[in-house]
């Protein structure tokens, strides 16, 4: 069975940063490509971010230069660094494998103003 399990989020001020992890059991998370999503109150979910198999990667425009998505195959983890944080920035986050149903159930970051 496969479980994702986010971790990371908090309250911080912005401008501040935060480092979230992904950890995934039951599957090779080496290969897979991996988003990192957010869903805000009242907003669709949105991807911010994936890598592939290779460690290519790519941004949703409002997170690009402030957000690293990164992952550890030997820690079968996936992480997203984020700096520079937004109110804007608030919302769940949560990971998954690109065209998977793995949901977890997330991570909220809160960023204040």
């Amino acid at each position: 069975q496969v479980q994702l399990v986010e971790s990371g989020g908090g309250l911080v001020q912005a401008g501040g940063s935060l480092t979230l992890s992904c950890a995934a059991s039951g599957i090779n998370f080496r290969l897979y490509t991996v988003g990192w999503y957010r869903q805000a109150p009242g907003k669709q979910r949105e991807r911010v971010a994936t890598i592939t198999t290779l460690g290519s990667t790519n941004y949703v425009d409002s997170v690009k230069g402030r957000f690293t998505i990164s992952r550890d195959n030997a820690k079968n983890t996936v992480y997203l660094r984020m700096n520079s944080l937004k109110p804007e920035d608030t919302a769940v986050y949560y990971c998954n494998g690109v065209g998977r149903d793995w949901w977890g159930q997330g991570t909220q970051v809160t960023v204040s103003s």
